[in-house]
Formats: structure tokens, sequence, C-alpha cells
């Protein structure tokens, strides 16, 4: 039997990876509600708070689209976003005359899409209400995705069109759609070049790491305020590193 070697840059990522669950759990147990306090204001997600309440009042309806990419791959991370911020919005404007609808470019997403509108109904009491359509799988390739999706943006007098996920290039036509209806649109990706355009195109673009903090902003679990705190502790502990080590070559001592 061969014993696989652990490598230095393996170890190292396992002691980060533990540190990280260690002050998850600590943070999550301790100071609930004093972590939100804590965050700088992101004024996408405040004016999102109020973008619900004005679609309930108003019975306009909240469009999500959540992306074409694959949770089997790196790029399910910021689809898992999405649909914890629709879990988030669902619950918020089921209510309303014409509930949140949920658009995606992979099967896999959008089957869970319907279950979170599902679940979210549910909660709620609203379950007789909720219908299957609501969670939409609009298109397979990039420009079908996208084409699938403006005929939502144009028929169901949509306020607010949230995108979040995996994009390429074909986002810059839903951003469009959404622009061309006065809709208030909030974008985030974790694709470079569909940074790029969304922080032309969107009146709320999301930069970098701020999609992965919507879980935390919107209030949707302590566990997600806990992963913030722990990402900043994370991080000062490789500055730190960084500069011990840094010291340490200088004085010729590593």
């Amino acid at each position: 039997m061969i014993t696989p070697q652990i490598t230095t840059s393996g170890l190292i990522g396992l002691i980060l990876l533990i540190l990280m669950i260690v002050s998850m759990a600590v943070f999550a147990f301790r100071g609930r509600k004093k972590m939100a306090s804590l965050f700088r204001p992101i004024p996408a997600f405040q004016k999102l708070g109020h973008a619900i309440g004005l679609s309930v009042e108003a019975g306009t309806r909240l469009h999500l689209t959540l992306g074409r990419g694959s949770l089997s791959g790196i790029e399910g991370a910021s689809a898992v976003v999405g649909l914890n911020i629709l879990e988030r919005v669902a619950r918020t404007a089921s209510i309303s005359d014409r509930p949140p609808i949920a658009t995606s470019g992979d099967a896999t997403i959008g089957i869970l899409s319907q279950d979170v509108l599902y679940n979210s109904f549910r909660s709620i009491g609203a379950s007789g209400t909720y219908d299957p359509i609501y969670g939409q799988v609009s298109g397979l390739t990039p420009f079908a995705y996208a084409a699938g999706t403006l005929p939502t943006i144009f028929d169901e007098q949509v306020s607010t069109t949230i995108l979040t996920g995996h994009f390429g290039s074909e986002v810059a036509l839903i951003a469009d759609g959404s622009d061309r209806v006065g809709a208030m649109t909030l974008a985030g990706s974790d694709n470079l070049p569909a940074q790029a355009i969304l922080y032309a195109a969107a009146q709320e673009p999301l930069i970098g790491e701020e999609l992965y903090a919507a879980g935390a902003y919107l209030k949707t679990g302590p566990v997600h305020s806990a992963s913030l705190r722990a990402q900043d502790l994370l991080r000062w502990v490789i500055i730190l590193a960084i500069m011990l080590g840094s010291i340490l070559k200088f004085l010729d001592i590593l």
C-alpha cells in the first residue's frame, strides 16, 4: 500500500481550511446581533430591500436570473449564492400579486430554483399559489439563454432584475433588456468579462467578492455572517505570515 505524501502547499491549505472552519463556528455562535453592524455598507443590497417592498406594493415582479454555470464546476459557487438570494427574496415577495420568477441556463439550477421557490411559498403558507413556471430554464447555450430570458423581462412587468451567477458576454443582452423596461438592475458574476460588462450596464453592480457576501447582507443565516468574519481573520493571518516570512528571509534565517 502506497501512502500519499502531503506536500508543503497541501499542508498549508489544510491548516487554512481547518482555521476557516473553526473560526466560522466560533463567529456563528457568538455576537450574532453585532456582526451585521461591522459590515461596510453596500448600496446594492440596501436598494434591493427597498425594491422588494416597492414590488409588493406596486404589484410588479422581481426577476432573478441565475446564470448558466454548472454546480459541478468551479462556477457553481456563484450559482449557490444566487439560490440563497432567491430564497430570501421569495420569502419576502411571494405574497405579492406577481411573485418572483427565476430563469437560468442550466437544468440542475432550474430544478433547484423551483425547489427553493416551492419551499419559500410553503414556509409562508402559500403553497397552493405556487406554479412551477416561476422557475424556468430559458436556454442551454449562452445566447439561447439570453434570448429566452428577454421575454420574461419584457412581458412580466418586471421592476427589478437580479443577475447573479456565471455569465459570459451574453449578459449584455439581459442587462440591456432590463434597462429598456426601466427596471432596476442589480448584478454580479464570477466571470471577469461579465463583471466588466455589468459594471457599465447595471445600475447596481457587485464588484468581486461582494457577490459572495450577499447571504450575510440579506441576513439569510448566521453562518453567512460568520463566513465574512472568518475570511477577514484569514486575510490577516495570511498578511502576517507573508510579513513574517519576508522578515525571516531578509535576516537570512529562511
